[in-house]
């Protein structure tokens, strides 16, 4: 199992960044992907999850109305546009998997993760 992602930047306040998580060894069409973060002195929070099951899609209450969890099941690779980003964004963002079908609620339940890609928001 490897997560790999893509994608971060620097942008300023209010830009847009996509992130790419692409896995290999097991199928994102069939296990739940979420998508984390941590900043500096903070612990590691649950961004947004898809589920492998019936689809279901989770978002935190920060993120909500600006970013959005999609999947390419043919090129195997979950993504997240991130939109109207603000300062408060900028962490280094995981994808992770518990390569159990539905999202779990515990970063504790998530096994695989990728190396982490960079974003910052700043002007």
């Amino acid at each position: 199992v490897q997560l790999v992602e893509s994608g971060g930047g620097l942008t300023q306040p209010g830009g847009s960044l996509r992130l790419s998580c692409a896995a290999s060894g097991f199928n994102v069409d069939y296990y739940a992907i979420g998508w984390f973060r941590q900043a500096p002195g903070k612990e590691r929070e649950g961004v947004s999850c898809i589920s492998g099951s019936d689809n279901s899609i989770y978002y935190a209450d920060s993120v909500k109305g600006r970013f959005t969890i999609s999947r390419d099941d043919a090129k195997n690779t979950v993504y997240l546009q991130m939109n109207s980003l603000k300062p408060e964004d900028t962490a280094v963002y995981h994808c992770a998997t518990s390569l159990r079908r539905l999202c779990r609620p515990r970063r504790a339940d998530y096994e695989y993760w990728g190396q982490g890609t960079q974003v910052t928001v700043s002007s």
